[in-house]
């Protein structure tokens, strides 16, 4: 009986010390850089200036008994994803995702934020990235969803910059606003992952790599 009981805690023994390597919880945001795209190379040329990582995009943790997932705003939506493939579609060194997971200091109020962000899925992308439109872009919807107990946000919103460091406009930029009939939103108040991710709300608690 002692020799079984031994086997049967062995497995559990690792998967303690594998939890343990990886310690998510619900409402921890996770920060990624990008595999390389049209899009992915806009975002890092206007907005991962002076940055040690050029974030491209950013979710939220859904820590399950069973599964683990990250609630996202992608091309297809508001939508929740598996972690594994949230993690596989990151850029990578030495075969690792370049992801970092950072946490609130103040986690008061994370579990009313979650319920906010649920209750946007099946939104749409915004590729107009602007505010009250019925759409969210990845950062937006922390931005939306994260609120102090008094019901402000969290996360400012700043005006936003399209340009590269050089001031130009990345061709990105300009044959997508004009798909949409759209002026390029410069200036108008909004959110990036790299200015939320050097917020001083939030303190790293792990990273892939």
């Amino acid at each position: 009986m002692r020799k079984l009981l031994l086997y049967i805690g062995i497995p559990c023994t690792l998967l303690a010390c594998a939890r343990s390597e990886q310690p998510l919880r619900s409402g921890d945001l996770l920060f990624q850089v990008g595999r390389e795209s049209a899009m992915s190379g806009a975002i890092t040329a206007a907005t991962g200036k002076d940055c040690e990582f050029k974030f491209t995009h950013v979710g939220i943790a859904v820590i399950g008994d069973r599964t683990d997932s990250v609630l996202e705003a992608t091309s297809g939506g508001v939508r929740m994803t598996a972690l594994n493939e949230f993690l596989g579609k990151s850029a990578r060194t030495k075969d690792r995702p370049l992801v970092i997971a950072m946490r609130l200091k103040d986690t008061t109020g994370v579990a009313a934020s979650l319920r906010r962000a649920r209750s946007f899925l099946g939104q749409p992308y915004d590729y107009s990235y602007r505010p009250d439109n019925g759409r969210m872009y990845c950062s937006e919807l922390v931005w939306e969803s994260y609120l102090t107990l008094a019901g402000e946000r969290i996360f400012p919103a700043r005006p936003m910059n399209f340009r590269a460091a050089d001031g130009s406009m990345p061709v990105f930029w300009v044959e997508l606003f004009e798909k949409l009939g759209e002026e390029i939103p410069e200036g108008v108040p909004g959110t990036n992952p790299n200015d939320m991710a050097r917020d001083s709300v939030l303190t790293e608690i792990f990273r892939w790599f």
